[in-house]
Formats: C-alpha cells, sequence, structure tokens
C-alpha cells in the first residue's frame, strides 16, 4: 500500500456541469488542491460532461469562476471528457473482446419494468443480466432489429473485491451485491464508471478524493482497473455535510450555490478557511487557519470519517473576523461593488470613494459580510430621511418636548466652527445636563433625527462624517415631521 505522500501526486478535481457548483463539490476541490499543495504535486480540472442529456447552460463558466474567485488555480486543463469518446470506445470494443463486457439490447421499458417487480420482491434493484449469455445468432437478431444497444461489463458472479481507503482503511464488497452496470450508454456517450477511470488512469492519478457517496462505486472501479490491467489510484471518500439538523445538506440549510455565497458578499479566504474544517482539523480548538497554514497542515490522516455538520452562524462569525482583517483600502475596494449594486437608485453614482473611506470604519466591526454594508450605511448617501415618528418619540417623550430639544441642539450646532467627532462630544454631552435629560434618551433622539434609526454607528463620528449641513439639514426635518404629530 502506497502512502499518501507519494512522490509523484497527481489530484484531479472532476465536476459534471449538470448544476452549479454548491458546497460540496467545491469542498472536494478544496481538499484536492490542499492535498496536491502539500505535496508538491499538481491539480488538474477535468470537466465530466458526458451526461448531454442533464447538462446545464452557462454552469462550465460558473465552475471555472468559482475556482477562480476562491484562487484554487489548477495546474493542467480544462479537460473535457466530450472530446474524448473514440478513447473510450475503443477501450470498450478492447473490453468486448476480451470478454470483460457485452453488449445489452434490453430497452428502457424492460428495464423499468423489471424494476418495479424487483421492488415488489422488495429486492434491490439490480441488472438481471438476460443479455449476458446471448448466443452470437441471438445477438445477430437484435442488432438487425435496429436496437441501439448500451455496453456493460460483466461483473464476476462470485467472489469478492476489497480495496484500502485512505480514511476508511480496507473496504470488502461481495460480488453478488453489484450488478452489471453499464459502461457504454446507447447514445456512444460513457457513463461515469468507464469515463473517470480510463481518464484517471490516461493522466496518472495518483489520488482520487471525492465525496463518500461514491465509495460503494468503488469496488466497481476497481474490477475495471483489474479488467484492464491497469493499477488503481489511492482512494479517499470524504465525509458527507449535513445540516445542523443532521438531514441531508439542503437549501433551507443555506446550501446554495458558490457563487451566490459571493453575491452575498463573504471573502474567498474565509470561504476557504470554513470549507476546509468541514470534515478535517488541525486539533480540537484551532479554527482560524490562513491558506498557507492549511496548506502547510493538510493531511487526511485529519479528516473524519462521520458527517461534517454546516453551520451557517459559524461561516457569518469567520467571515466577519476575515472582513476585520482587511485595512481600510482593502475593505473599501472589497465593499464597493456591492455599494453600487444595493444602494438605492436615488443615490448618485459614481460614488465618491474618499467619503465612503470616511464611512466604512464606522461599520468594519459590526459587518459580517459585504452585502451588509450597503444596508449598515445608506443613511449616509441619502439626501432626505424617511421619519418613522414613533422612533422620534421613544421614551415616552412627546413631539413638542422633542422638537423643542432637537432646536437647541440644532442652536448650538450651528455656531460649531470646527466640525469633528471630540468637537461635537465637547458641546453635546454637557447639553444634557442643561436640558436635564437622560444621555440615553438624548443621543438616542440625535441618533434618529440624523440617521433614521435607533442602530447606527457610534453618533459622534457619524456626525463628524455627515457633516455639518447634512446634519442640520435633517435635525429640521426632523422637527417638521413632528410638528403635525399629535401630542
Amino acid at each position: 500500500m502506497q502512502s499518501e505522500s507519494e512522490a509523484s501526486v497527481r489530484l484531479r478535481f472532476a465536476p459534471s456541469p449538470t448544476g452549479y457548483p454548491h458546497l460540496g463539490n467545491i469542498r472536494t476541490a478544496l481538499f484536492n488542491w490542499l492535498f496536491a499543495r502539500r505535496h508538491g504535486g499538481k491539480f488538474i480540472l477535468r470537466i465530466e460532461d458526458t451526461d448531454v442529456a442533464r447538462k446545464v447552460e452557462g454552469a462550465v463558466e460558473t465552475i471555472l469562476d468559482s475556482l477562480r474567485w476562491l484562487g484554487l488555480n489548477w495546474d493542467e486543463g480544462p479537460y473535457f471528457q466530450s472530446q474524448r469518446l473514440s478513447f473510450y470506445r475503443e477501450i470498450v470494443h478492447g473490453l468486448i473482446e476480451e470478454g470483460h463486457a457485452y453488449l445489452c439490447y434490453c430497452s428502457p421499458e424492460r428495464l423499468e419494468t423489471m424494476r418495479r417487480e424487483q421492488a415488489k420482491r422488495k429486492q434491490p434493484p439490480k441488472y438481471d443480466r438476460r443479455c449476458r449469455n446471448l448466443t452470437q445468432h441471438e445477438r445477430t437478431q437484435l442488432g438487425a432489429t435496429g436496437i441501439a444497444p448500451v455496453i456493460r461489463f460483466k461483473t464476476p458472479l462470485e467472489g469478492e473485491t476489497t480495496f484500502y481507503d485512505l480514511i476508511h482503511g480496507t473496504v470488502t464488497f461481495k460480488h453478488d451485491t453489484l450488478d452489471d452496470f453499464v459502461l457504454l450508454k446507447s447514445d456512444g456517450y460513457p457513463t461515469y464508471h468507464l469515463a473517470n477511470v480510463v481518464d484517471d488512469h490516461s493522466m496518472t492519478i495518483s489520488h482520487v478524493l471525492r465525496a463518500d457517496e461514491w465509495l460503494s462505486s468503488t469496488p466497481r472501479h476497481v474490477l475495471l482497473y483489474q479488467a484492464l490491467n491497469w493499477q488503481p489510484p489511492q482512494f479517499a471518500h470524504l465525509p458527507m455535510i449535513l445540516g445542523p439538523d443532521r438531514a441531508k445538506l439542503s437549501k433551507r440549510h443555506g446550501a446554495t450555490t458558490i457563487t451566490e455565497y459571493q453575491k452575498q458578499g463573504y471573502l474567498p479566504d474565509a470561504m476557504i478557511n470554513f470549507l476546509a474544517l468541514l470534515g478535517w482539523s488541525l486539533d480540537d480548538r484551532t479554527e482560524l487557519l490562513s491558506r498557507e497554514e492549511l496548506i502547510k497542515h493538510f493531511s487526511l490522516k485529519r479528516v473524519g470519517k462521520t458527517a461534517a455538520i454546516f453551520n451557517k452562524d459559524k461561516l457569518e462569525w469567520m467571515n466577519g473576523v476575515y472582513l476585520r482583517k482587511l485595512s481600510l483600502g482593502e475593505f473599501v475596494q472589497q465593499a464597493m461593488p456591492f455599494l453600487d449594486r444595493d444602494l438605492p437608485g436615488s443615490v448618485k453614482r459614481p460614488l465618491d470613494s474618499r467619503y465612503v473611506s470616511q464611512i466604512l470604519p464606522l461599520v468594519q466591526e459590526r459587518a459580517k459580510t459585504l452585502a451588509e454594508v450597503p444596508q449598515l450605511t445608506s443613511f449616509f448617501f441619502l439626501d432626505e430621511l424617511q421619519y418613522d415618528t414613533g422612533l422620534l418619540l421613544s421614551g415616552k417623550r412627546d413631539a413638542q418636548s422633542a422638537v423643542n430639544v432637537m432646536a437647541i441642539a440644532s442652536q448650538k450646532l450651528g455656531e460649531v466652527t470646527t466640525w469633528d467627532a471630540t468637537t461635537l462630544e465637547g458641546i453635546l454631552r454637557p447639553l444634557t445636563i442643561e436640558l436635564n435629560l437622560a444621555t440615553g434618551e438624548f443621543f438616542g433622539l440625535l441618533r434618529v433625527a440624523v440617521t433614521g434609526r435607533t442602530a447606527a454607528p457610534p453618533l459622534f463620528q457619524t456626525m463628524a462624517v455627515l457633516g455639518k449641513e447634512k446634519c442640520l439639514k435633517r435635525l429640521d426635518m426632523a422637527m417638521q415631521s413632528l410638528s403635525t404629530h399629535p401630542n
């Protein structure tokens, strides 16, 4: 048995464009990439596009863009299986000649009837091998009918297949639990079982890291390697990803495509860190690891056998940590496309990057995703606010007294010549004593007046960024909104 640090390390990520990449796909890509980088090997990208009927338009481009966004650079490819059809057919015809495969003429209708009968008898659905031992005369007759056959592998009827998995250890499957699986479909396209074995061999793949769901297919692949007299790669089947309720990950758990996480404002490095911990760990306490640290420490010995649990709250927390690590320039650069996309249409474009650079330090500690930044900061960009008078009157103050307080504050602020956070605090904090108001009540009123909301960045810094003219205008508009309010 080879060790996981075999000298010539070559791994592949082989997605099918039958859908857009989701967390499970990308976690598989990441583990292959980390393993290759850890051992100085090659990471190969192969597109398994032989399922023509289920191919999704634009899926290939989305797969490539997702890998690029996450920085999972590949060394070779992308290779496309659809460009290698003649090669697969040549391999299959060799298997037929050597007695390892045969033509099957059973119609889809017959196969469906067979499965229904097996289900009634509570038997596992499995091809009954009707065409396995046809005579040459019978094959000739069936071929003359124009039926396009599939080609099936001739699985041994007795015995068992054993292989070693780098995560699960020694695994054995009895042959009587396997069927004669299809190698080549009637349209001439290979199945996954054939194409991935042929390509892994021709691309000299040393390690196959893939999802746990493929563990039960591995004996078929091992048998195929044996029939072709090829050395199989080393296998490692990665644990499933489940939701917090331990059910299969789905959209209700937040299992959207990886591009949705990009649109929601998650950082690539945060996603890499989070995905790496879905099934692997450095120890029982370390949660924040840079890309370089992940490469340095990644080992299949630390990959678990049990399912990993997806936790959206943890992802948000982790992304917030990575956002706070950004310099102001980096934060502005990352947030600007989200501001441009999501701020109200009334906000003038292009945005003033100098003004944005004054605003963003006030929310960098609070934002969990970049997509939250427009919501957290929108009041900075608006010319007019829509006031909820109930917020202005919180604390059970009446409208007239609230107007009086704001009028006094406005008059004091109108006299200010140096408009910065320190000066504003020096004027407004003593005013609470003059007005005989609790600090929270007075500052809460001013906060709603200048931002339109009760939760906002620190008041004096917010007012300093908004500027004198805008703050005084908003105080005046807040007072106007209360002027018609019944006491």
